[in-house]
């Protein structure tokens, strides 16, 4: 159970970064041309922003089931404990809420321009946020995997 979730976990990851990316270019290009909002891009945003709740969902169940969250008295002191047990999920909480933030800002915003300004500023901070987050192969001590 624990491996079907991370590695769910561990592959959705793409999806969202992948979502983020792309909605972050669309909302800067259109907010710099001035373009119209149109539905593509309210659902681009809804789709990136559903992706990281559904990501956040799969996190939230591996905090109480991934032998790399403890808590004890070395989880401090343990770059790795500290970084699943309390770092990760910070950065990740934070990210998604700025996420939606920028989600809900964008859709009650009137004006164009100011939607696709509000989008690209929360989601470019969220995908900075997420990107500080997880857990890369190169990073040591966390064993983290590309796929």
């Amino acid at each position: 159970m624990y491996d079907i979730l991370r590695h769910s976990h561990s592959g959705l990851r793409w999806v969202v970064l992948a979502l983020l990316v792309a909605a972050i270019f669309k909302n800067f290009l259109k907010w710099q041309s001035k373009a119209p909002f149109a539905d593509g891009d309210r659902k681009l945003n809804l789709f990136a922003m559903t992706a990281a709740h559904i990501q956040l969902l799969l996190g939230i169940v591996l905090y109480f089931v991934s032998p790399k969250v403890q808590f004890s008295d070395v989880t401090m002191k343990d770059s790795m404990v500290r970084f699943f047990t309390v770092e990760h999920n910070l950065m990740m909480v934070i990210a998604i809420a700025l996420i939606t933030i920028g989600y809900s800002k964008s859709k009650k915003a009137t004006d164009d321009v100011r939607k696709f300004k509000l989008a690209f500023i929360y989601f470019l901070i969220g995908l900075l946020l997420v990107l500080a987050g997880i857990p890369w192969p190169f990073r040591e001590n966390l064993g983290g995997a590309w796929f």
